[in-house]
């Protein structure tokens, strides 16, 4: 009975320890995640977007979306005839005042895969009236932004059913960008429905300089803070658990620093 009394302090007195040991790791743990939590916020918040061009004249940012795209080129005035390629295209559309009451909309196309692609639509209530007219639309300007919205978001949602088809027109000497279009295409199974048209300029050298710039120095701003987050992780797991530490750089194939 007394040895067995023994045993059980001892057990208990063993596991008291781990205990210990279990709740400095969870410690740690609750750190790390805290600190690695952070690293979403990076992306979310950024450095530098207040710096964004695109918001030098008072637009607003309304809608910040990648939606898949395809792309087609046309050579003056023929009709292309290959089909095209789809890519993801990043979609950003802004408002200026109100954005249930708009004064002015534009809609920023830019691409991963090529810097140099930037093309915007820039539409007033005076110009929505032209293409209210042209395109028998049946919503006024104030509906034009969210029903852009909605194609958007139903051409990433259901992709079977919702097309964007974006025609850039080409100058066969220059090679250069000029005007385009982008075509929200219904497929009704029998027939294709084009439900709405959009037209875009390509924009102008200085426009694409400082986006290319803007883009380079918040991408640059995100990595750094980045990094500075994870040796804020790498000497706290490194404080409190150096083996842990250890075992993370072999993972990760990272040379250790200990001697």
């Amino acid at each position: 009975s007394s040895l067995m009394r023994n045993g059980s302090g001892a057990g208990l007195r063993a596991s008291g320890g781990s205990t210990g040991n279990a709740g400095g790791l969870d410690e740690t743990q609750r750190s790390v995640q805290s600190l690695a939590g952070s690293f979403a916020d990076i992306f979310e918040l950024g450095g530098v977007d207040d710096l964004d061009p695109s918001l030098a004249d008072g637009h607003h940012v309304v809608y910040d979306r990648e939606v898949p795209f395809e792309l087609r080129v046309q050579d003056g005035d023929s009709v292309p005839s290959e089909p095209g390629t789809l890519e993801a295209i990043r979609c950003k559309i802004l408002a200026l005042g109100d954005e249930h009451a708009p004064q002015h909309c534009r809609i920023e196309l830019t691409s991963e895969h090529d810097l140099f692609f930037h093309y915007t639509h820039s539409v007033d209530e005076a110009s929505f009236r032209q293409m209210q007219e042209q395109q028998k639309l049946m919503i006024d300007f104030p509906d034009y932004m969210s029903v852009v919205i909605k194609m958007l978001n139903k051409c990433i949602k259901e992709t079977h059913s919702y097309v964007a088809v974006f025609v850039m027109e080409r100058d066969c000497g220059t090679a250069k960008r000029g005007n385009a279009r982008l075509d929200f295409i219904q497929n009704m199974e029998y027939k294709f429905v084009e439900l709405l048209a959009c037209d875009f300029l390509a924009s102008t050298e200085e426009v694409v300089r400082n986006q290319i710039a803007f883009r380079y120095n918040n991408l640059k701003s995100k990595v750094n803070t980045m990094q500075s987050r994870l040796q804020e992780i790498s000497s706290l797991v490194k404080a409190k658990n150096p083996s842990l530490l250890l075992q993370l750089q072999k993972s990760t194939g990272r040379p250790s620093n200990r001697r």
